[in-house]
């Protein structure tokens, strides 16, 4: 069994306003708010009262290349690696030179060497731990780390396993371009991490989560549902404006086989909340009553969608407050793929 024992999270110091950032998309996309009235209608409707940033709210009226967009990712990034880590192993009760494997999630931004080389002598990690970071996994990257760190604690039954999760999104705002894929991503994005701490025991704690099953599904044909284009800029957002319909209509049968596979009985789902339609998507394709997925809703309220790590940021919270059996976490990421996790609830 693969235990969870420590678990957290960790933001930036800039709090994004969803009325200021609306009022900076105005004069951004000035040209798509006039052709298309009902872009304003996102900033109210997404759900989301605030975000936070790794640089300021003015820092995004300027204009910003490729090289200066990577600086603020490898500025902002570590210092969130460091913060969100060393909390996660502080709850776990671990030392960083405990730390065997490292896992480092983020698809915002390139670092070569990658984020836990540069930080990982400030962290105290020893020299001699494994590194393994995983690109790509955009939205679905937290469950899919987190269950990409489980298997490696499988294989290494005793050895701790740190899995970090760092997304930058806000880096991606594109004030130059006119797509109305970059006024949603405005409304929706923010920056955040989270980290957990695993190890195979075989004896676990009854009082600690316990890490299960995991999955996968990806859909043939949906590579351009979501994921980034690249430019001398920058990253540039692919969205496409169908993707609750798909959610909706798609997402129950791969669900369905996982909890079938996994033998769970009525697990709770814990989501990524990409959005809020995207939300209510899920409610209707695993028909749950509107309103069920709460937790999701309070982090996408307080801090949007941060992309990976934002399903780890409602675990926590579910957790905090009692998680009672079994859950599934789940997210939907580029591939177009659904990423599953089987999840045991600590007791006592």
């Amino acid at each position: 069994m693969v235990s969870l024992l420590g678990l957290a999270t960790a933001l930036p110091p800039h709090r994004l306003e969803q009325a200021d950032v609306a009022a900076i998309a105005r004069r951004k996309f000035a040209k798509s708010f006039a052709r298309f009235p009902k872009l304003a209608d996102v900033f109210v409707n997404s759900g989301i009262e605030r975000r936070y940033s790794v640089r300021p709210l003015e820092w995004f009226d300027a204009p910003h290349d490729w090289s200066e967009r990577t600086q603020a990712y490898l500025d902002g990034a570590s210092e969130l690696f460091v913060a969100a880590a060393a909390a996660a192993l502080k709850r776990a009760g671990v030392a960083a030179r405990e730390v065997d494997v490292i896992v480092t999630v983020s698809s915002t931004g390139i670092a070569t060497p990658s984020l836990e080389a540069r930080v990982g002598q400030r962290l105290g990690l020893r020299a001699n731990a494994v590194r393994v970071p995983l690109f790509g996994l955009g939205c679905a990257g937290g469950v899919s780390g987190l269950a990409t760190a489980a298997r490696l604690a499988r294989a290494e039954p005793g050895e701790v396993v740190l899995v970090v999760v760092v997304e930058l999104c806000t880096l991606a705002f594109r004030g130059d371009r006119d797509d109305k894929a970059d006024v949603i991503s405005t409304a929706l994005f923010g920056d955040g991490a989270a980290a957990a701490v695993l190890r195979a025991e075989t004896q676990p704690s009854k009082a600690k989560p316990r890490i299960g099953a995991a999955g996968e599904h990806t859909w043939p044909g949906t590579l351009d549902i979501m994921g980034w284009s690249v430019d001398p800029i920058g990253f540039g957002v692919v969205l496409s404006r169908s993707l609750p319909k798909f959610v909706e209509q798609r997402f129950a049968a791969p669900a369905r086989r996982f909890v079938k596979s996994a033998k769970m009985c009525k697990p709770r789902f814990i989501c990524h909340p990409g959005g809020a339609k995207v939300l209510d998507a899920v409610e209707t394709a695993l028909a749950l009553k509107t309103g069920t997925l709460a937790d999701e809703r309070e982090v996408l309220r307080g801090h949007g969608n941060m992309s990976a790590p934002t399903v780890m940021f409602v675990l926590d919270r579910a957790l905090k407050r009692g998680l009672p059996g079994a859950a599934v976490l789940s997210a939907l990421g580029p591939g177009f793929t659904a990423s599953f996790l089987a999840l045991e609830a600590g007791r006592g």
